[in-house]
């Protein structure tokens, strides 16, 4: 038999006759198939030189060699041009702009400063609108439009990073250097119980006035979108590395995830003691609490006397209320020191000793000092509990219960 080379019927779409059937067979565009007895040459690759002009870049290493670049250097090419461009006119905008509105103030262009363009804008295009976001601005392009992450690959489609595949590299590095930390600390700590030294226990990690970064905040840090789960994620494993001994030893990474909060506390006016003809020192307070309203006096120089529509302590018949009207006591230090009396009304019971216990919190702010009174006020004393009951749905078996369901 003559030998038959394979590879030339498929790249020449060659007959096959199978049950006197003829089926055309086709290679596949780009498919070379070589037969081993075939004396047809084997066709040269394509050389680099013939790589059009645009997707080519001069590699200084290799002689001035003509490499081929990725198309995704090249998309990323085209979009930071076209993003050059756009900012580059927005920009332009801003500066027109900014100088038409400061002569209509009639300010320096020179020195008119972001915060008079807010304050002029505020003044030529008044808005009742509650919303801040909503409301005419003026802002530099750089504030508007959002950053963008700069090549991640080099001009032959090689990622920088290690954990570019991930989808999140920024992220997965965050964690992955927060792992080190913990590890780092967990060393340290081994070390200082080898050598039997205690912790300082003046030496910690103040993170008063701050919280955790939020996940839009998050974001801008590491210009990567997350869903609330990794968010949630990133949050646990910093608690856990900020309640570590010796998390002090890492400020500067665990602060560069945290922001200031700016407490604004209203200082209300703290009524002054009323006395009695006696002379005894007193304050009254009314407390709601659901459909309860109660009404108390709080007299000092007392002997701890408790009074509820009458009765004693013991008005309460579950042990859980009675604690709720002691703890304003408790907390400030006056338990045994005053005397109270108390009219509540509508309600249960649980309502009732909510709002005497908010109506002694009040009263007793003008037995304390500010100190005192700041720590009730974080303890949550101060703040009246706005729940309600809520009301039962039609077809629902309660408030948010339903029935069970049956299929017959």
């Amino acid at each position: 038999m003559a030998s038959v080379c394979i590879g030339n019927l498929v790249r020449n779409s060659a007959k096959v006759f199978r049950n006197s059937y003829i089926t055309q067979v086709r290679t596949p565009y780009g498919l070379q198939i070589r037969c081993w007895n075939s004396t047809t040459p084997e066709p040269s690759s394509k050389p680099l030189t013939s790589v059009p002009a645009s997707d080519t870049i001069k590699h200084e290493g290799s002689g001035n060699q003509l490499i081929k670049v990725s198309k995704a250097m090249k998309a990323y090419q085209e979009k930071a041009q076209a993003l050059d461009a756009l900012m580059f006119e927005k920009t332009t905008e801003y500066e027109i702009g900014r100088r038409h509105l400061a002569n209509m103030m009639g300010e320096d262009p020179e020195t008119f400063t972001d915060e008079d363009i807010d304050t002029a804008i505020e003044y030529l295009f008044p808005s009742g609108l509650f919303e801040p976001r909503a409301r005419p601005l003026m802002k530099h392009p750089t504030e508007v439009f959002a950053r963008k992450k700069v090549a991640e690959f080099d001009e032959t489609g090689r990622p920088f990073h290690v954990l570019f595949y991930t989808g999140l590299p920024n992220y997965y590095q965050v964690l992955h250097d927060l792992s080190e930390k913990v590890r780092e600390l967990d060393s340290f700590s081994d070390r200082m119980m080898q050598y039997n030294i205690h912790k300082d226990p003046e030496r910690t990690l103040n993170v008063g006035g701050t919280e955790w970064v939020k996940k839009e905040q998050l974001e801008d840090i590491l210009l990567e979108k997350l869903k609330d789960k990794q968010y949630e994620f990133f949050v646990r494993s910093m608690n856990r590395l900020l309640d570590h001994p010796f998390s002090y030893r890492v400020e500067e990474f665990i602060m560069k995830f945290r922001k200031h909060v700016q407490i604004s506390v209203i200082h209300k006016e703290i009524p002054k003691l009323m006395f009695t003809a006696e002379g005894t020192p007193y304050m009254a307070a009314v407390g709601r609490r659901k459909t309860s309203t109660a009404s108390v006096t709080v007299y000092g120089r007392g002997s701890g006397k408790i009074s509820i529509n009458g009765e004693d302590l013991l008005y309460f018949k579950y042990i859980q209320d009675r604690e709720q009207v002691l703890f304003p006591l408790q907390f400030s230090g006056l338990l045994g020191k005053v005397d109270v009396v108390a009219d509540v009304d509508g309600g249960g019971f649980s309502g009732q000793s909510g709002a005497i216990r908010y109506a002694i919190s009040m009263a007793v702010r003008s037995f304390v000092d500010e100190q005192m009174m700041e720590k009730m006020r974080l303890a949550g004393l101060l703040t009246r509990d706005p729940r309600r009951h809520e009301r039962k749905k039609p077809g629902w078996k309660g408030a948010r219960a339903k029935y069970t369901w049956k299929k017959r």
